[in-house]
Protein backbone atom coordinates (compact mmCIF):
# COMPACT_ATOMS: atom_id res chain seq x y z
CA UNK A 1 0.00 0.00 0.00
CA UNK A 2 1.34 3.41 -0.96
CA UNK A 3 0.84 5.72 1.97
CA UNK A 4 0.31 9.42 1.23
CA UNK A 5 2.63 12.28 2.06
CA UNK A 6 0.65 14.87 4.00
CA UNK A 7 1.67 18.41 4.94
CA UNK A 8 0.07 19.75 8.13
CA UNK A 9 0.51 23.42 9.04
CA UNK A 10 0.67 24.50 11.75
CA UNK A 11 1.61 22.45 14.79
CA UNK A 12 -0.58 24.01 17.42
CA UNK A 13 -2.44 21.59 19.68
CA UNK A 14 -4.92 20.64 16.95
CA UNK A 15 -2.50 20.50 14.02
CA UNK A 16 0.11 18.52 15.91
CA UNK A 17 -2.41 15.97 17.17
CA UNK A 18 -4.01 15.60 13.73
CA UNK A 19 -0.57 15.11 12.21
CA UNK A 20 0.24 12.55 14.89
CA UNK A 21 -2.94 10.60 14.15
CA UNK A 22 -2.14 10.53 10.42
CA UNK A 23 1.42 9.40 11.10
CA UNK A 24 0.26 6.63 13.47
CA UNK A 25 -1.88 5.27 10.65
CA UNK A 26 1.06 5.10 8.26
CA UNK A 27 1.20 8.45 6.46
CA UNK A 28 4.37 10.47 6.11
CA UNK A 29 3.58 13.81 7.73
CA UNK A 30 5.58 16.95 7.11
CA UNK A 31 5.27 20.36 8.68
CA UNK A 32 7.01 23.71 8.66
CA UNK A 33 8.43 25.37 11.76
CA UNK A 34 9.27 28.59 9.93
CA UNK A 35 8.48 31.44 12.34
CA UNK A 36 7.05 29.05 14.95
CA UNK A 37 7.81 28.80 18.65
CA UNK A 38 9.89 26.31 20.61
CA UNK A 39 6.59 24.86 21.80
CA UNK A 40 5.66 24.12 18.20
CA UNK A 41 8.99 22.38 17.63
CA UNK A 42 8.46 20.26 20.73
CA UNK A 43 4.95 19.26 19.62
CA UNK A 44 6.22 18.33 16.17
CA UNK A 45 8.89 16.12 17.70
CA UNK A 46 6.48 14.55 20.19
CA UNK A 47 4.06 13.56 17.42
CA UNK A 48 6.77 12.37 15.05
CA UNK A 49 6.27 15.04 12.38
CA UNK A 50 9.04 15.81 9.90
CA UNK A 51 10.05 19.49 9.91
CA UNK A 52 10.83 20.85 6.42
CA UNK A 53 11.26 24.60 6.24
CA UNK A 54 11.99 24.98 2.51
CA UNK A 55 8.54 25.34 0.95
CA UNK A 56 9.44 23.63 -2.32
CA UNK A 57 10.78 20.59 -0.46
CA UNK A 58 7.81 20.72 1.92
CA UNK A 59 5.26 20.55 -0.90
CA UNK A 60 7.16 18.32 -3.33
CA UNK A 61 5.49 14.92 -3.64
CA UNK A 62 2.75 15.75 -1.12
CA UNK A 63 -0.75 14.46 -1.81
CA UNK A 64 -2.51 16.64 0.77
CA UNK A 65 -1.90 19.97 2.49
CA UNK A 66 -3.96 20.55 5.61
CA UNK A 67 -4.09 24.18 6.72
CA UNK A 68 -4.88 24.30 10.46
CA UNK A 69 -3.89 27.80 11.52
CA UNK A 70 -5.44 30.75 13.40
CA UNK A 71 -8.07 32.47 11.20
CA UNK A 72 -5.94 35.51 10.41
CA UNK A 73 -3.21 33.24 8.99
CA UNK A 74 -5.41 31.27 6.57
CA UNK A 75 -5.05 33.50 3.50
CA UNK A 76 -1.38 34.44 4.15
CA UNK A 77 -0.44 30.75 4.42
CA UNK A 78 -2.11 30.00 1.10
CA UNK A 79 -0.28 32.92 -0.53
CA UNK A 80 3.00 31.71 0.96
CA UNK A 81 2.60 28.14 -0.31
CA UNK A 82 1.09 28.97 -3.71
CA UNK A 83 4.45 29.49 -5.49
CA UNK A 84 5.72 26.13 -4.25
CA UNK A 85 2.49 24.44 -5.36
CA UNK A 86 2.69 26.13 -8.77
CA UNK A 87 6.23 24.81 -9.16
CA UNK A 88 5.44 21.16 -8.55
CA UNK A 89 4.17 18.78 -11.21
CA UNK A 90 2.14 16.72 -8.72
CA UNK A 91 -0.48 19.05 -7.28
CA UNK A 92 -1.63 18.32 -3.74
CA UNK A 93 -5.19 18.70 -2.52
CA UNK A 94 -5.28 21.79 -0.31
CA UNK A 95 -7.71 21.42 2.60
CA UNK A 96 -8.52 24.60 4.51
CA UNK A 97 -9.53 23.45 8.01
CA UNK A 98 -9.72 26.89 9.59
CA UNK A 99 -12.43 28.72 11.54
CA UNK A 100 -13.11 31.32 8.86
CA UNK A 101 -16.14 32.79 7.13
CA UNK A 102 -17.30 31.59 3.70
CA UNK A 103 -15.94 34.83 2.19
CA UNK A 104 -12.49 34.20 3.64
CA UNK A 105 -12.36 30.54 2.59
CA UNK A 106 -13.35 31.51 -0.96
CA UNK A 107 -10.52 34.05 -0.98
CA UNK A 108 -8.13 31.27 0.04
CA UNK A 109 -9.59 28.94 -2.58
CA UNK A 110 -8.97 31.51 -5.33
CA UNK A 111 -5.28 31.67 -4.35
CA UNK A 112 -4.91 27.89 -4.37
CA UNK A 113 -6.88 27.33 -7.57
CA UNK A 114 -4.59 29.83 -9.31
CA UNK A 115 -1.65 27.60 -8.35
CA UNK A 116 -3.29 24.64 -10.10
CA UNK A 117 -4.20 22.64 -7.01
CA UNK A 118 -7.54 21.29 -5.88
CA UNK A 119 -9.25 22.74 -2.83
CA UNK A 120 -11.59 21.51 -0.10
CA UNK A 121 -13.37 23.62 2.50
CA UNK A 122 -13.32 21.82 5.87
CA UNK A 123 -14.62 22.78 9.30
CA UNK A 124 -13.25 20.98 12.37
CA UNK A 125 -15.74 20.40 15.16
CA UNK A 126 -14.35 18.87 18.33
CA UNK A 127 -11.05 18.82 20.19
CA UNK A 128 -7.67 17.43 19.11
CA UNK A 129 -7.48 13.65 18.56
CA UNK A 130 -6.86 11.68 21.72
CA UNK A 131 -5.71 8.05 22.10
CA UNK A 132 -8.55 5.55 21.72
CA UNK A 133 -10.98 8.18 20.45
CA UNK A 134 -12.36 9.02 17.00
CA UNK A 135 -11.15 12.58 17.27
CA UNK A 136 -12.83 15.66 15.83
CA UNK A 137 -15.16 15.68 12.85
CA UNK A 138 -13.92 17.22 9.59
CA UNK A 139 -17.02 18.46 7.76
CA UNK A 140 -16.02 18.97 4.14
CA UNK A 141 -17.61 20.67 1.14
CA UNK A 142 -16.69 21.53 -2.42
CA UNK A 143 -16.32 19.65 -5.66
CA UNK A 144 -13.19 17.71 -4.65
CA UNK A 145 -14.21 16.32 -1.27
CA UNK A 146 -14.08 12.75 -2.57
CA UNK A 147 -10.28 12.96 -2.62
CA UNK A 148 -10.24 14.11 1.01
CA UNK A 149 -12.32 11.09 2.02
CA UNK A 150 -9.20 8.97 1.56
CA UNK A 151 -7.94 10.26 4.90
CA UNK A 152 -10.66 8.27 6.63
CA UNK A 153 -8.24 5.37 6.14
CA UNK A 154 -5.68 7.35 8.14
CA UNK A 155 -7.75 8.06 11.22
CA UNK A 156 -9.66 11.23 10.31
CA UNK A 157 -13.44 11.41 10.75
CA UNK A 158 -14.16 13.11 7.42
CA UNK A 159 -17.84 13.87 6.73
CA UNK A 160 -18.86 15.09 3.32
CA UNK A 161 -21.70 17.61 3.22
CA UNK A 162 -23.50 18.80 0.12
CA UNK A 163 -22.60 22.18 -1.28
CA UNK A 164 -19.80 24.23 -2.68
CA UNK A 165 -16.76 25.79 -1.06
CA UNK A 166 -18.00 27.91 1.85
CA UNK A 167 -20.69 25.51 3.09
CA UNK A 168 -18.43 23.71 5.56
CA UNK A 169 -17.10 27.04 6.83
CA UNK A 170 -20.67 28.28 7.27
CA UNK A 171 -21.40 25.23 9.42
CA UNK A 172 -18.29 25.88 11.50
CA UNK A 173 -19.24 29.55 11.95
CA UNK A 174 -22.79 28.67 13.00
CA UNK A 175 -21.60 26.02 15.46
CA UNK A 176 -18.92 28.26 16.97
CA UNK A 177 -21.27 31.20 17.29
CA UNK A 178 -23.39 29.21 19.73
CA UNK A 179 -20.76 27.27 21.66
CA UNK A 180 -18.24 30.06 22.08
CA UNK A 181 -21.00 32.67 22.28
CA UNK A 182 -22.62 30.95 25.27
CA UNK A 183 -19.21 30.72 26.96
CA UNK A 184 -18.64 34.43 26.37
CA UNK A 185 -22.03 35.33 27.86
CA UNK A 186 -21.12 33.23 30.89
CA UNK A 187 -17.80 35.02 31.27
CA UNK A 188 -19.44 38.46 31.00
CA UNK A 189 -22.07 37.42 33.56
CA UNK A 190 -19.48 36.17 36.03
CA UNK A 191 -17.32 39.28 35.76
CA UNK A 192 -20.22 41.72 36.08
CA UNK A 193 -21.86 39.83 38.97
CA UNK A 194 -18.55 39.74 40.81
CA UNK A 195 -18.02 43.48 40.34
CA UNK A 196 -21.55 44.12 41.64
CA UNK A 197 -21.00 41.93 44.71
CA UNK A 198 -23.71 39.37 43.90
CA UNK A 199 -21.52 36.50 42.68
CA UNK A 200 -22.22 34.17 45.63
CA UNK A 201 -25.98 34.66 45.46
CA UNK A 202 -25.96 34.18 41.70
CA UNK A 203 -23.89 30.99 42.01
CA UNK A 204 -26.42 29.51 44.45
CA UNK A 205 -29.32 30.46 42.19
CA UNK A 206 -27.61 28.98 39.14
CA UNK A 207 -26.95 25.76 41.04
CA UNK A 208 -30.60 25.61 42.08
CA UNK A 209 -32.41 26.62 38.89
CA UNK A 210 -29.81 26.16 36.09
CA UNK A 211 -27.72 23.09 37.00
CA UNK A 212 -27.08 22.09 33.38
CA UNK A 213 -25.91 25.58 32.46
CA UNK A 214 -23.74 25.67 35.59
CA UNK A 215 -22.09 22.39 34.60
CA UNK A 216 -21.56 23.56 31.02
CA UNK A 217 -19.87 26.80 32.08
CA UNK A 218 -17.76 24.97 34.65
CA UNK A 219 -16.32 22.99 31.75
CA UNK A 220 -16.20 25.59 29.00
CA UNK A 221 -14.95 28.72 30.78
CA UNK A 222 -11.65 27.27 32.09
CA UNK A 223 -10.98 25.71 28.68
CA UNK A 224 -11.58 29.05 26.96
CA UNK A 225 -8.94 31.00 28.88
CA UNK A 226 -5.76 29.70 27.19
CA UNK A 227 -7.53 29.70 23.80
CA UNK A 228 -9.04 33.19 24.06
CA UNK A 229 -6.30 34.83 21.98
CA UNK A 230 -7.18 32.52 19.06
CA UNK A 231 -10.90 33.06 19.42
CA UNK A 232 -10.68 36.83 18.88
CA UNK A 233 -10.21 36.47 15.12
CA UNK A 234 -12.73 33.62 14.98
CA UNK A 235 -15.41 35.85 16.51
CA UNK A 236 -14.58 38.53 13.93
CA UNK A 237 -15.00 35.92 11.20
CA UNK A 238 -18.36 34.93 12.70
CA UNK A 239 -19.39 38.58 12.68
CA UNK A 240 -18.53 38.74 8.98
CA UNK A 241 -20.45 35.49 8.38
CA UNK A 242 -23.59 36.82 10.08
CA UNK A 243 -23.12 40.17 8.39
CA UNK A 244 -26.46 41.86 9.05
CA UNK A 245 -26.25 43.93 12.23
CA UNK A 246 -29.92 43.24 12.91
CA UNK A 247 -29.17 39.51 12.89
CA UNK A 248 -26.39 39.84 15.45
CA UNK A 249 -23.30 40.56 13.38
CA UNK A 250 -22.16 43.35 15.69
CA UNK A 251 -22.81 41.15 18.72
CA UNK A 252 -19.81 39.00 17.86
CA UNK A 253 -17.53 41.99 17.50
CA UNK A 254 -18.32 42.57 21.17
CA UNK A 255 -17.61 38.90 21.90
CA UNK A 256 -14.25 39.30 20.13
CA UNK A 257 -13.37 42.22 22.40
CA UNK A 258 -14.35 40.15 25.46
CA UNK A 259 -12.04 37.31 24.45
CA UNK A 260 -9.35 39.91 23.79
CA UNK A 261 -9.77 41.10 27.38
CA UNK A 262 -9.50 37.53 28.70
CA UNK A 263 -6.39 36.91 26.60
CA UNK A 264 -4.74 40.06 28.00
CA UNK A 265 -5.61 39.03 31.55
CA UNK A 266 -4.25 35.52 30.94
CA UNK A 267 -0.98 36.93 29.65
CA UNK A 268 -0.86 39.81 32.16
CA UNK A 269 -1.96 40.37 35.75
CA UNK A 270 -4.57 37.60 35.73
CA UNK A 271 -7.14 39.57 37.73
CA UNK A 272 -10.12 38.74 35.57
CA UNK A 273 -9.01 35.12 35.39
CA UNK A 274 -8.91 35.00 39.19
CA UNK A 275 -12.45 36.37 39.31
CA UNK A 276 -13.64 33.60 37.01
CA UNK A 277 -11.84 30.96 39.07
CA UNK A 278 -13.43 32.20 42.28
CA UNK A 279 -16.88 32.17 40.68
CA UNK A 280 -16.45 28.62 39.42
CA UNK A 281 -14.94 27.28 42.63
CA UNK A 282 -17.28 24.83 44.32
Amino acid sequence: MNHPVIVVISVGEMGAAVGGRLREKGAEVRTSLKGRSQGSAERAMRHGLMAVDDDAALIGGAEFVLSIVPPAEAVPLAKRLAPAISGTSKKPLYVDCNAVSPATVNETAAVIHASGAGFVDAGIIGGPPQPNSAGPKFYASGGETKRFLRLRDYGLDVREIEGEIGVASALKMAYGSLTKGVTAIGIATMLSASRAGVADVLKREFADSQPQLTALLARSVPRSVPKAYRWVAEMEEISAFIGNADAGGTLFLGVARLYELIARSHEGDGRDIDVLKRFLKS
